[in-house]
């Protein structure tokens, strides 16, 4: 049976913004007709805690999937972050993905401990405590994605794509 992942994205939230940058790196990895596993897009989430956690717990009740790559823009970066933990007030979530394992062969890939204080960690805390609560056993990661342009684009989609390809064999 072919490995079923959930990939999400959101939309932009800043006025200087033309598009999001994880959203454009879930369109061209769409595009890909080769993987042999089915991929389930859920792009432009609402910059909203609560409405994206809301989306995408639905979709996980309706497409049931082995994995989810839950995916945001991080500007500031200059290579692809998979965040290891989100918090919330005083509560700390760690993804159940051994991070190591899947990113031994990664170029330019960092490991995180530092999800932000946006929406991103909002969302990326309520889906892990969701599949806590229901005792789904769904692997789940959060990547964020910097700026994409000419010079990078080529070395982040590799990466991510090495990242969905592993997962995929987990």
């Amino acid at each position: 049976m072919k490995k079923r992942i959930l990939l999400t994205s959101f939309d932009i939230w800043l006025p200087h913004q033309q598009s999001n940058s994880s959203d454009d790196l879930l369109i061209e990895v769409g595009k890909l007709h080769s993987l042999a596993y089915n991929l389930t897009f859920l792009r432009h989430l609402p910059v909203d805690v609560k409405l994206a956690s809301s989306q995408v717990e639905a979709k996980i009740e309706v497409i049931q999937p082995n994995y989810i790559i839950l995916c945001g823009m991080a500007e500031s970066r200059k290579k692809l972050s998979v965040e290891r933990i989100a918090s919330y007030a005083e509560n700390i979530l760690e993804t159940t993905v051994d991070l190591e394992q899947l990113l031994k062969e990664a170029t330019a890939i960092e490991i995180s401990d530092d999800c932000g204080k946006f929406v991103c960690e909002g969302v990326y805390y309520s889906v892990l405590d969701y599949l806590r609560q229901h005792q789904l056993i769904i692997g789940c990661i959060f990547v964020h994605v910097p700026v994409l342009t000419k010079e990078n684009f080529e070395g982040i989609f590799a990466d991510f794509l090495l990242i969905v390809n592993k997962l995929a064999l987990l």
